[in-house]
């Protein structure tokens, strides 16, 4: 992670940032330009996360411990039983075929340890699908970015709400914003702090008891 960081100075992470966010609407399938842009414009978010790990004792575990959503680390998610939380990941991960190895670096942190909460925030992104039980459609993602907005306040989530509801068709609008958006809203602020928790020790726990006590509200079904 040392190795990984490339220092900018500030006109240089305004280029970045201006180049990525560009580059990023043009085509929303680079997750690398999307990270670039949450790097450069979500530092303070990102010392605020660091502060509130650090006053939370299972938060501080995570910044002691330095865990990693990778293969190496995650694998013991699939010899979970029916039901868990590693289960419902390991199921989520397999039916998409996703590996949790493929996200960006993080390049653009001041220190190492800021680097790592940048880090944490964007591996922790599929628990948060499997929690809020949310697709990974673009409806579905930009749902969760209205949810790591209100978690996280950084200023990446809020531009790619915009973003992608640019590119919604009109009745994928519709019920984004009849659906997907109030729901999103009030599960944000009814959950607990979703960066103060060690996922991975809460593997072999039910999905649902997880759930009522991090007071995460599943995405109901837009058809009921």
């Amino acid at each position: 992670m040392e190795g990984a960081r490339v220092p900018l100075k500030g006109w240089q992470q305004a280029a970045v940032a201006l180049g990525s966010a560009i580059g990023a609407l043009m085509d929303p399938r680079r997750a690398d330009l999307i990270a670039a842009l949450g790097e450069t414009t979500g530092k303070p978010a990102f010392y605020r996360v660091l502060e509130r790990m650090r006053n939370s004792s299972e938060g501080r575990e995570v910044l002691l411990e330095r865990p990693r959503v990778i293969t190496s680390q995650v694998s013991h998610a699939w010899d979970m039983p029916e039901n868990t939380f590693g289960s419902a990941y390991a199921k989520f991960m397999g039916s998409r075929n996703f590996s949790p190895d493929d996200r960006p670096p993080v390049r653009f942190m001041d220190t190492e340890e800021l680097a790592y909460v940048a880090t944490r925030a964007r591996e922790v992104h599929d628990f948060w699908h499997v929690l809020f039980r949310l697709p990974t459609n673009l409806i579905g993602e930009s749902a969760l970015k209205v949810i790591e907005f209100e978690q996280m306040l950084l200023p990446m989530c809020a531009m790619s709400v915009v973003g992608g509801s640019a590119r919604f068709s009109e009745k994928q609008r519709t019920l984004f914003f009849r659906h997907y958006f109030p729901w999103s809203m009030r599960a944000g602020i009814a959950s607990t702090d979703l960066m103060c928790i060690y996922y991975e020790k809460h593997f072999h726990e039910n999905l649902e008891d997880v759930r009522k006590r991090w007071g995460i509200t599943p995405c109901p079904n837009p058809v009921a």
